[in-house]
């Protein structure tokens, strides 16, 4: 293997493994791109906290070994490089119509439009996310949680790089308006969104945060999944390298999560409450009613499932025969990796009940690729309830129907409850706020967001991790905010 591709080099401006000294069109477009970037940054990223000392971590290497140095470093002169896993020696495309046919390292002109937007689609959602999340640092329940929520920040900020080397490689002028145009667009704007929907709701406190970083992001470890499949290798490889610093970001909430149920949990206990279901006296405690988080649960997973676009879809097919966007681990699947005559049910409205219809497999690859994600969500669920039996309170947090709260796809025009039952306006109107988060809901959950930035400490609504970031002890400074 090629030593240089695993290691990065830093004498460069933007630290790569993909020797952009030697591609001085490509280096010079992106350092032209770049003071841009440091604008928005300083704009639109993590509000207040520019000049703190976060401790970080870095990538240096892309060997899965080790891959990441800690050190304290200032948020905006944290080093955004761009790294691809390294190239796999005879790779072929691996689904569609070209399976089996060597792996394209340049883009083939048929497939260039498409391959171009689904690029920018992947890289709009990174600097949304940072968007979204850049007023939490100021009520962040503890240092290590500041902490975790600038990591992900800053990486959400390489993952956009990744998707604006590639458009300024192979997509000449096209790309380098696209890479302009990411930094243009804003979560929430009226005239100029973020391009998916999920990605122009507020984030307004850290328990949505937890929830966007375990749902949200996830659909976002699918996509890249699937885009890793790519025959178009440069971007395989690069999608196989952000899904290991993806990792971090869901882990960020489900640990989140399982610390916000497990906080809940104790003070219950503590004060003798038998019933998790007796909200105002949960709330008394100043800790989160599990009630509230099944809510702010059905939310953000409903959100997340929009995200996969229709069940039905020519496109994800024509994207799959392309060779471009291929399944979830797609070389573990055992069958001909061409779906011409396979089916797959999908669910849908039919006279007015909602039943499994056999689709052809190919434009149902957004169904798929869905119920994968619906699998991966629960195995979280599995941990955060065993939290609540453990404590002896007969509860269970359970993901909703796919119909339920849908803006896109099958259910977009029908309501439904959280158990997939339909029901009119009118009922929807009258119990919405038994399934969704209320205005109320949210400003109770806003009062609780009072920022702890003493070190070790962590504020009384959340319990501490069980183990520190890069084995720190529990009284680590993770953020020096006075620097």
């Amino acid at each position: 293997m090629n030593a240089n591709i695993m290691n990065v080099d830093y004498t460069t401006k933007i630290p790569n493994n993909v020797n952009l000294a030697a591609d001085r069109q490509v280096l010079k477009a992106l350092e032209g791109w770049h003071p841009g970037y440091i604008d928005w940054w300083n704009d639109m990223g993590p509000e207040g906290f520019q000049q703190s000392l976060v401790y970080l971590r870095t990538a240096y290497s892309v060997d899965p070994r080790g891959w990441a140095k800690f050190d304290y470093v200032r948020m905006p002169d944290y080093r955004w490089g761009i790294l691809l896993a390294p190239q796999e020696e005879n790779r072929v495309i691996p689904f569609g119509e070209h399976y089996g046919e060597p792996a394209w390292q340049e883009v083939p002109g048929e497939h260039r439009a498409m391959l171009r937007r689904l690029i920018v689609i992947q890289g709009d959602t990174e600097p949304a996310s940072v968007e979204q999340q850049r007023h939490l640092g100021k009520t962040a329940p503890s240092l290590y949680d500041m902490r975790n929520l600038f990591q992900v920040n800053v990486e959400e900020g390489r993952h956009l790089w990744a998707m604006v080397y590639l458009l300024q490689k192979y997509f000449g002028r096209d790309g380098r308006e696209e890479a302009d145009e990411l930094l243009r667009r804003r979560s929430g704007d009226a005239d100029s969104p973020r391009m998916l929907g999920a990605f122009n709701e507020k984030t307004p406190d850290w328990l949505s945060f937890f929830m966007f970083t375990y749902f949200t992001d996830r659909d976002g470890k699918m996509q890249l999944h699937s885009l890793a499949q790519s025959g178009f290798d440069p971007l395989s490889r690069t999608c196989r390298f952000m899904l290991t610093e993806e990792a971090h970001h869901m882990f960020v909430g489900e640990t989140g999560i399982t610390r916000v149920v497990q906080r809940t949990c104790d003070a219950m206990r503590e004060a003798g409450i038998d019933d998790p279901t007796d909200v105002a006296k949960v709330r008394a405690l100043g800790v989160i009613d599990l009630p509230t988080i099944q809510k702010k649960l059905n939310l953000h997973y409903s959100l997340s499932l929009d995200l996969f676009g229709s069940e039905v879809s020519t496109n994800a097919a024509n994207a799959f025969n392309a060779g471009i966007k291929g399944r979830y681990r797609e070389t573990q699947i055992e069958d001909d990796h061409r779906l011409q005559n396979s089916t797959y049910p999908v669910l849908k409205l039919v006279e007015g009940e909602i039943k499994p219809v056999d689709e052809p497999a190919l434009t149902a690859l957004n169904m798929r690729l869905r119920d994968d994600y619906t699998q991966d969500c629960v195995k979280g669920m599995l941990r955060w309830n065993r939290v609540i039996s453990t404590a002896g309170y007969d509860y269970r947090l359970t993901l909703p129907h796919v119909a339920f709260h849908r803006d896109i796809g099958e259910f977009k025009d029908v309501h439904a409850t959280p158990d997939g039952i339909l029901i009119d306006d009118a009922t929807w109107a009258k119990r919405r706020d038994e399934w969704l988060p209320s205005t109320s809901d949210g400003d109770f959950i806003t009062s609780l967001m009072t920022p702890v930035t003493e070190i070790g400490e962590f504020a009384p609504w959340i319990s501490p991790p069980k183990v520190g970031i890069d084995n720190k002890p529990g009284d680590f400074e993770y953020v020096k905010i006075e620097s």
